[in-house]
């Protein structure tokens, strides 16, 4: 019987797959936003994480025994996850663990690499003893039925199948990057090029990796021996394991996301400007990606927050927001949002507008502010009046000015400490 390549479905190869998904990168590329976060506990789309996509995509594409690798700040993260994925059934099997550095007398030390993290938790593997490992990337915001994947992989007999996506040309700098033949079998790959390749069919658009790989379990365990024997390695997935196998002919092939089977939507928020974007997009009539879709849900941790609330109908004085996401706990108090993304728990405060702009949880934008294509962090309390998005030159000597003029206005940048308290918040 034929399986119809455009559904969904969840078969025996997701069912005998293990899950990493490495989470332990900063993402500098994102300046302030990662100064006390790891970039896969970046917050995003009004009450997500980053990482929720990933984890998500793991949950419903049918593969139930997950390890998040985790490394710089990742408190943030491990608090995300013991919150918000605890549901899993250990009787039946599943889990979400969370694997920092193992420790302890002879043993262990800070991942060196993409491979080395792996290659330092081959005993849950081990343990495990899955026919397939998928190792992810956990910080990429995308929808993905990871099962048509491991499907091609089985049926090529591959040694390692890339999850590949076209990019831009003038973006792909900040990919691994890949040539392949007519057959999908990968010819060559670089690790984030200087001049990246064109491709035969369009020489503006390169053929990027996403940081998906499918291995068979035990010829990964051996390339990871080696590859840690090895003294010359970076132990790292895109510049050295992937490159080698490539080289010495191995069977390494790409599944394209714009395959029939995949869903379509894949966004890299590794800068300011497209993560931004990503979020931004989140308010149009039809956006690309849909957080609406009962058929495959967005898990996260959810707060227990009340609802959304618009207060005051006066002239000058109206709460109301246009084009907007609006999240849970926010209160709208007689000013205006438009096309705007607000997070858990933000306040707008009286005569103030929000345009173009994303505010993260539990913000606080004083009164009589005017705030224009702006990322506002989580916890910032924006003074009466201030104004953002109006004078670039302004902007840039007080906060951080993106290459498309996204202004990035974190605590710390306006000397709110730990100990800070806003002034509607401090004791009389």
């Amino acid at each position: 019987m034929e399986i119809d390549p455009t559904s969904r479905y969840i078969s025996r190869v997701t069912h005998g797959t293990v899950a990493l998904i490495l989470a332990g990168g900063r993402g500098t590329r994102l300046e302030t936003l990662t100064e006390w976060r790891a970039k896969p506990a970046v917050p995003f789309g009004g009450s997500l994480r980053i990482i929720d996509f990933t984890l998500s995509n793991c949950v419903n594409s049918g593969i139930r025994r997950i390890g998040v690798l985790t490394q710089y700040k990742a408190h943030p993260l491990i608090r995300h996850i013991q919150r918000g994925w605890s549901f899993m059934s250990g009787p039946l099997g599943e889990f979400v663990e969370i694997l920092p550095p193992p420790q302890g007398a002879g043993t262990g030390q800070a991942y060196t690499g993409t491979a080395d993290a792996v290659y330092q938790n081959l005993h849950i593997l081990r343990r495990q003893k899955p026919e397939w490992v998928l190792v992810l990337a956990g910080d990429h915001v995308y929808k993905m039925d990871y099962g048509p994947m491991i499907a091609r992989h089985m049926a090529r007999e591959a040694d390692i199948t890339v999850g590949c996506v076209r990019v831009p040309r003038d973006s792909a700098r900040h990919f691994g990057i890949m040539d392949a033949d007519g057959g999908g079998r990968v010819t060559a790959f670089v690790e984030k090029p200087t001049d990246p390749p064109g491709l035969p069919d369009d020489p503006d658009a390169s053929l990027a990796s996403m940081g998906i790989y499918v291995f068979s379990r035990q010829f990964l365990e051996r390339e990871l021996e080696g590859d840690a024997r090895d003294p010359t390695s970076s132990h790292d997935f895109g510049k050295d394991i992937i490159p080698r196998l490539v080289a010495q002919g191995s069977r390494v092939f790409t599944y394209h996301f714009g395959d029939p089977a995949a869903t379509g939507y894949w966004r890299d928020v590794g800068t300011v400007d497209n993560y931004w974007e990503a979020n931004i997009e989140l308010r149009n009539v039809v956006p690309p990606l849909d957080l609406y879709d009962r058929n495959w849900p967005i898990w996260t941790y959810q707060p227990q927050l009340p609802p959304a609330k618009f207060v005051f109908d006066e002239p000058g004085r109206r709460g109301m927001a246009v084009d907007s996401l609006i999240s849970p706990g926010c209160v709208i108090s007689g000013s205006t949002v438009k096309g705007s993304v607000l997070f858990n728990g933000v306040s707008v405060l009286d005569r103030s507008i929000v345009e173009d702009s994303v505010v993260l949880p539990d913000a606080i934008i004083g009164a009589g502010c005017r705030i224009r294509r702006a990322v506002i962090d989580k916890q910032v309390y924006l003074p009466p009046g201030t104004v953002i998005g109006e004078d670039p030159e302004h902007d840039r000597a007080r906060f951080h000015v993106s290459e498309r003029g996204i202004v990035l206005v974190s605590p710390t940048m306006l000397g709110q400490g730990d100990d800070f308290v806003p002034p509607r918040f401090q004791s009389p």
